[in-house]
């Protein structure tokens, strides 16, 4: 589900170089634990997802990171302990809906007319798939810019979503509506498409087939690989992510 370790316990390159590329699991004994449904679940020994550059599961504060598991759709309550920098493994239910997706839907509200998913608790993911090969449940699924729908996601998050899913930075309306709506935005794996795609298990299409790749999908998804970037209270990992980095070559 996560990059393989090397043979001497290093993460690979491209996760020691970059502090925002994913977040730690605590390997200490008290940290050794998934979150599921509100509920702490242990993990057996040596269940260690990435280890941070000093080996024991910290990040450049020393603070243990955390490593959870969820299942849509989310309450606020669901999401509450999830922190910038944690990991998340997101099974259930992810909805696919880019820029012209989110045009039509707000347009739809506009209009009185009803959605083609509930929002409630949802997660939506910002993926615009390519058309999947025999015996492939999709194509590559990697995610696009989330910026792209800045203007539009605070509607929908005071409307119910909980989980957006994309890459890159969001605006401050956004950040003002994941804290006030008890929400998270969590990034997928940029260039890894391939990866996103080996967590989806089920795919229909339910809405504005006519737009090709951004139609409106329904996915199932298993243990999905995902980061936190902006968490409920506020935590921005590009704001925290960076300035812990460079804490440590002062």
């Amino acid at each position: 589900m996560f990059p393989a370790m090397s043979p001497g316990g290093q993460a690979p390159h491209c996760e020691r170089a970059c502090p925002l590329s994913l977040a730690l699991l605590d390997s200490s004994p008290k940290g050794r634990a998934l979150k599921r449904g509100g509920k702490i679940k242990p993990l057996p020994l040596g269940e260690v997802a990435l280890r941070s550059n000093d080996g024991e599961g910290k990040d450049a504060k020393g603070e243990y990171k955390m490593q959870y598991e969820l299942t849509t759709p989310c309450r606020a309550a669901d999401l509450a302990p999830l922190k910038a920098g944690d990991t998340v493994l997101l099974s259930g239910v992810v909805y696919t809906a880019r820029d012209q997706a989110h045009k039509r839907m707000l347009e739809a509200l506009d209009k009185g007319e009803k959605l083609p998913f509930d929002l409630e608790g949802s997660a939506i993911y910002y993926v615009g798939p390519t058309p999947e090969r025999p015996g492939e449940v999709i194509g590559s699924a990697g995610p696009t810019t989330s910026g792209r729908m800045d203007a539009m996601s605070p509607r929908l998050l005071d409307l119910g979503n909980k989980i957006m899913i994309g890459k890159g930075k969001r605006d401050a309306a956004v950040k003002e509506a994941v804290v006030r709506n008890g929400a998270v935005y969590l990034a997928a794996l940029g260039g890894a498409g391939a990866l996103m795609a080996q967590s989806v298990k089920t795919l229909e299409v339910i809405a504005w087939p006519d737009l090709g790749c951004e139609a409106v999908r329904r996915l199932t998804v298993e243990k999905m690989p995902l980061t936190v970037i902006l968490d409920a209270h506020g935590g921005d990992l590009y704001t925290s992510g960076p300035a812990a980095y460079l804490e440590t070559v002062k």
